[in-house]
C-alpha cells in the first residue's frame, strides 16, 4: 500500500465533473478518481475548515461511528475495475480491525473528517496514476510506461491502455494552471 494525500479536488471545465486528486506521498505520482457534487463538496467543506449548521451525510457517519465506540483506522483505494473504483474503511472495532467496502468518494470524505491515513493500493496507481509535465501540467505517461524505480516497468495490455484511455481524456480537459499552488 502507497500512502497518499488529497492534493485537490477539481472541476472539468468541458462538462462540469468533479475529481478529486489523490498524490503520492513523497513522490510526484497522482491519481484522479472521479467523485459526484455532494461528495466534492464535502470533502472540501473539510478540507478548507468551513462550518456547517447542520451535520452532513458524513459527520452523521463519523458521529455514529463514535457513539458505537469504535474508530476509523484508515482508508484504502483498494481497486479499479471496469473505470470504477473501490475502498475500504478500516475501522477499529473491540480491540479488532473490521473493514468495509465503500465507494472512494465517501471514505476520503470519512477520512478527512477523521484524521487518517488515505492508502491506495500499488496495482491500483500501475493502472490509474499519472505524472504530470511540470512544464504544461498535462498527463505523462504512468509508471508501467515510464519503467517503475527499479527499472522494470509492468506491462499494460493493450484492453487496459484503451480503458483507461477515458481517464488520460477527462484529466486533459481539467483546468491544471495552478495545480502546484497551495492556499495558505
Amino acid at each position: 500500500m502507497i500512502e497518499m494525500t488529497i492534493d485537490s479536488i477539481r472541476v472539468s471545465l468541458m462538462n462540469y465533473q468533479r475529481v478529486v486528486i489523490l498524490k503520492e506521498k513523497g513522490a510526484e505520482r497522482y491519481l484522479p478518481i472521479w467523485i459526484g457534487a455532494a461528495e466534492a463538496d464535502a470533502i472540501a467543506v473539510k478540507l478548507q475548515d468551513v462550518s456547517v449548521p447542520r451535520p452532513l451525510t458524513h459527520d452523521l457517519l463519523q458521529s455514529m461511528i463514535d457513539v458505537l465506540g469504535a474508530s476509523v483506522n484508515s482508508i484504502i483505494v483498494s481497486d479499479l475495475k471496469n473505470d470504477t473504483f473501490y475502498a475500504r474503511i478500516l475501522l477499529n472495532v473491540d480491540g479488532g480491525l473490521v473493514e468495509v467496502d465503500s465507494r472512494p468518494s465517501d471514505a476520503l470524505a470519512l477520512a478527512v473528517r477523521a484524521g487518517v491515513t488515505i492508502y491506495a493500493e500499488e496495482a491500483v496507481l500501475d493502472k490509474a496514476g499519472i505524472f504530470l509535465d511540470k512544464e504544461t501540467g498535462k498527463p505523462i505517461a504512468g509508471e508501467a510506461e515510464l519503467g517503475a524505480a527499479d527499472g522494470k516497468g509492468k506491462e499494460i495490455s493493450e484492453e487496459e491502455k484503451k480503458k483507461l484511455s477515458a481517464f488520460y481524456d477527462f484529466i486533459n480537459t481539467l483546468d491544471l494552471d495552478d495545480f502546484d499552488k497551495r492556499k495558505s
